[in-house]
């Protein structure tokens, strides 16, 4: 579906969003990779959970249209903060992968009433000393396949193989992402920032991330007030490809933990 929002501070944004399942509800925020990265996963979860799970496209990815004024991460988390509102969701848990981990991070320090815990997995945005975030724009596919994964022979994507479509939106994703992460996808003021955010976060990393490392997983965790961090073994950049099962279990325990309507969070 398709939703029209007006965003303060940046106007008519269109969001189009897919929605499975039925139960808590979940927003799901792709990584760099696209919407692909994420909706196996978010099948998954509604399969296996009583969840109701939305992914959104961040406009710009996989050819939607993006507003001239949406040109940061803080303007997408503003964007989906106004979305759980025109939604009307209560009770929501937020996980973002890679740079949807940094828009759910924007969206900790808005304070919606309406979410009852974040969970950040293999989030970048923030700078660390000595444990710098790889240079995505500048590796090949399969140098990062290789920093990406676990197993990067299973799961790397060879883009030669792909149909010409996939590759020219591959392409396009790549610039949005550009745009509104920038080249070094940090933000030198995140981190301070984090310490103000009063919502329950959970700091999911898998242990053989190169993208960023466990330290920056670490540090990350550390920079948020009470956040509580964990290690999925034998998982790289992308758990919810390599061990999504893990992942479920890892982000149901917390979401119930941290639910305000508990009758909602029936397990199957």
């Amino acid at each position: 579906m398709d939703v029209a929002l007006t965003v303060p501070g940046l106007g008519p944004v269109e969001v189009t969003v897919t929605e499975r399942g039925q139960g808590h509800p979940f927003l799901l925020l792709h990584g760099g990779g696209g919407p692909l990265t994420v909706n196996p996963w978010a099948d998954r979860l509604a399969d296996a959970r009583h969840a109701r799970v939305l992914t959104p496209v961040h406009p710009g990815f996989n050819g939607t249209p993006r507003p001239g004024a949406l040109d940061s991460i803080a303007g997408l988390a503003a964007t989906y903060t106004t979305l759980l509102e025109a939604l009307d969701l209560q009770d929501v848990t937020v996980i973002g992968n890679s740079i949807g981990g940094w828009i759910a991070a924007e969206m900790a320090l808005l304070h919606s009433p309406r979410v009852s815990s974040y969970v950040l997995v293999d989030a970048v945005g923030i700078e660390v000393p000595g444990h710098p975030v790889a240079d995505f724009f500048s590796l090949t596919p399969t140098e990062l396949a290789a920093l990406s994964y676990h197993d990067p022979q299973t799961y790397g994507i060879d883009p030669a193989r792909l149909p010409p479509p996939v590759r020219e939106a591959m392409a396009g994703n790549r610039a949005a992402l550009e745009v509104y992460a920038g080249r070094a996808m940090t933000d030198p003021t995140l981190a301070g920032r984090l310490s103000g955010v009063t919502t329950p976060t959970l700091v999911v990393w898998g242990e053989a991330d190169r993208i960023g490392d466990t330290a920056f997983g670490r540090s990350l965790a550390a920079a948020i007030p009470g956040a509580q961090f964990t290690v999925l073994p034998e998982t790289g950049h992308l758990p919810q490809i390599e061990t999504p099962q893990a992942l479920i279990k890892t982000v149901w325990e917390y979401a119930d933990t941290h639910a305000t309507m508990k009758p909602g969070l029936r397990r199957r």
